[in-house]
């Protein structure tokens, strides 16, 4: 497992990050606590020393089953702690922004508690808020960067204009962005502008939901809240030729690596220069992710991979629909 430094801070991390929006259950129609304390710790063991999480997932749920799975298995010092603010819920799981200073200092507090630690090593906005200013948000992190609450500042769904905004006022470290072989949008601004100023890129849906596991059938059943029934991309007729691209990058990656599709795509992440969040809830589900080392693709194997992606999907559509409401 290869390391590199969080953006300008001297903080260590893995190449890949353990994502937990599924260990938490919500949107992804359960999840089983056993198993998902499980996959937490053989991520710790495969050398995965990041840990990415947010408030929201599972209502607080995946915060707290990340706690239960580091505590008593690594010390404190062994694992980069990650946690995401700014969305609130309801009683009836209706989700939507909040980044007031009430919010951000009630939710650090918690975020603390249900992770078992006296700081967190990055604590990012999760979405910005239109109705609340850049600079009020960027003011209130600066304020736990200096308390010692936090080591590093990050902001998750940010574009270059307000990630100028929230500089202006307070450090930042790291953006996450959607980014994957099939949701490529951040090339245009996003990736430039963090590359320009020296931040993290944590790359969140690496494996775009699945869809790029190589494992998904062509007729997937989704249960529960699934996220995925609503994802544009796993219905018909485009969800036949995202399958159509990953068979052909599957065949791709067998005869130039003799990797699988999953391995691929993760590499295709970093060799982009982001850190790439590889979600899972069963400790199955990384058996794979040595594999992503110790090899590196060409600009010329990006450019047929590129080639592939665009002459297969014809009608592609990004991940706009995960975006969640402001308040009223």
């Amino acid at each position: 497992m290869t390391t590199t430094k969080l953006g300008t801070t001297d903080i260590d991390v893995s190449q890949v990050c353990l994502g937990t929006w599924a260990i938490g259950g919500w949107l992804w129609g359960g999840s089983d606590d056993s198993q998902c304390i499980a996959t937490i710790r053989a991520a710790l063991d495969q050398g995965i020393t990041f840990i990415d999480t947010a408030a929201v997932y599972g209502f607080g749920h995946s915060e707290s089953l990340v706690g239960l799975a580091w505590k008593g298995h690594v010390a404190r010092d062994q694992v980069v702690l990650a946690t995401k603010a700014g969305l609130q819920w309801s009683d009836d799981g209706k989700v939507t922004r909040n980044c007031t200073r009430e919010r951000l200092l009630q939710e650090i507090d918690d975020s603390l508690q249900r992770l078992q630690t006296d700081y967190i090593d990055l604590y990012q906005i999760h979405w910005p808020d239109p109705l609340v200013p850049i600079e009020e948000t960027a003011e209130v992190m600066a304020g736990l960067l200096s308390s010692g609450k936090i080591r590093a500042i990050g902001v998750s769904n940010y574009d270059p204009e307000q990630m100028d905004r929230f500089r202006s006022v307070a450090p930042l470290h790291s953006v996450q962005p959607p980014y994957n072989l099939f949701e490529r949008q951040i090339d245009a601004d996003v990736r430039p502008y963090a590359q320009q100023h020296d931040l993290a890129i944590l790359a969140y849906g690496a494996i775009c939901r699945g869809l790029l596991s190589g494992k998904m059938k062509a007729e997937p059943t989704f249960e529960g809240d699934d996220i995925r029934q609503y994802d544009p991309k796993f219905k018909a007729p485009r969800y036949a030729a995202y399958l159509d691209a990953v068979a052909k990058l599957d065949a791709f990656a067998q005869e130039r690596f003799q990797r699988g599709v999953l391995e691929l795509a993760v590499r295709w992440v970093i060799d982009q220069g982001a850190i790439a969040l590889w979600g899972a809830r069963h400790p199955q589900q990384l058996d794979r992710v040595q594999q992503v080392f110790g090899w590196s693709l060409s600009e010329a194997d990006r450019d047929e991979m590129a080639t592939i992606v665009n002459d297969t999907i014809t009608d592609p559509v990004g991940p706009e629909f995960m975006a969640p409401p402001a308040r009223k």
